[in-house]
């Protein structure tokens, strides 16, 4: 009978606070309240209000006309639709995987015991702390097809000169590799999981006579398999939301952003193309279509990810 009564009691919901729940409860609401302000304000709503938009036809100014699915319809009829999402996945299939490999070699490098390493791992990471646009400025001078350092060495090993910035051919690929000047954070990552794995296991597998190679594949790799899911997934995410290296790119070789889009459009990515239809055309409705279209090619290139990592990831004690 007692037992029946304590699992009552276990299972039934308390309603009313404590005196003593209640002074804790008024102590911390004004150091929670701003944060649950702000993500209504500048997360929730903004979300909800973008999908309203979705479906209305509205230039930012006056009263939004109701269209129904004509916005995700134009979609399909928008040749720069198309060529917006094919810039960008070619863009993430590129950038993502080489970042992924630089991201490990450079963590690599940084684990090397020597003693000039402290300065080595500020020099790796230092260029992904520096703000993108200057980067991306010292970049368009670096890749300046006259007198560019780039095709300066280039030249050396008599290679011909390439185009990097009025090329359609290279364009997306001068971006691939702009974003490698960021693969100092993710590095960061890597060299921590690499510290963490056992030198017991180096060790056994130094004696079983496996070379530096093996020990690579059959160690190292499946042990950081966790950070490199992780660094795939934010990879991903980031790649599908290129914008700014494109835009100031573009700015900088073609005299304004808001005109053009490259050669060809080579710079279209998906983020760029809503950007131009939100503030350049004026049309909010269709921006915020794409918008919401992105947000589920994210969730489900997320969860495609997530099931594929279950052939390969390895947890600790799993």
């Amino acid at each position: 009978m007692q037992s029946q009564r304590g699992a009552a009691l276990i299972a039934a919901p308390r309603v009313h606070l404590t005196a003593s729940e209640w002074r804790q409860l008024r102590t911390a609401a004004p150091f929670v309240l701003p944060w649950v302000i702000g993500f209504f304000a500048f997360t929730l709503y903004p979300i909800i209000y973008s999908l309203y938009l979705s479906f209305q036809s509205y230039s930012g100014f006056g009263d939004a006309v109701p269209v129904g699915f004509a916005n995700y319809k134009h979609m399909f009829t928008d040749p720069l639709f198309f060529k917006s999402l094919y810039n960008t996945a070619y863009y993430t299939l590129l950038a993502v995987p080489i970042g992924l490999v630089v991201a490990i070699v450079l963590a690599m490098l940084m684990n090397q015991n020597v003693r000039e390493v402290a300065i080595y791992r500020a020099a790796f990471y230092l260029p992904s702390i520096l703000p993108l646009f200057a980067l991306t400025f010292i970049f368009i001078v670096l890749l300046n097809p006259g007198f560019g350092l780039v095709n300066f060495f280039l030249g050396l090993f008599h290679v011909p000169t390439i185009n990097w910035l009025g090329d359609p051919s290279w364009t997306k690929v001068s971006v691939v590799i702009l974003a490698q000047l960021g693969a100092g954070g993710p590095a960061l990552i890597f060299l921590a999981s690499l510290r963490a794995v056992p030198t017991e296991l180096y060790e056994s597998a130094r004696l079983e006579g496996a070379g530096p190679l093996r020990r690579f594949w059959h160690i190292t790799v499946p042990l950081i398999t966790p950070v490199i899911l992780y660094d795939l997934l934010y990879g991903t995410i980031l790649g599908l939301q290129i914008f700014t290296p494109a835009y100031i790119l573009v700015g900088g070789t073609s005299g304004g952003a808001a005109y053009t889009a490259g050669p060809d459009n080579s710079l279209l990515f998906y983020v760029f193309y809503l950007y131009k239809n939100a503030f350049q055309y004026s049309d909010m409705g269709y921006a915020s279509a794409m918008a919401w279209v992105l947000f589920l090619i994210s969730i489900v290139l997320a969860l495609l990810i997530m099931r594929w990592s279950q052939y390969w990831v390895h947890y600790e004690g799993a």
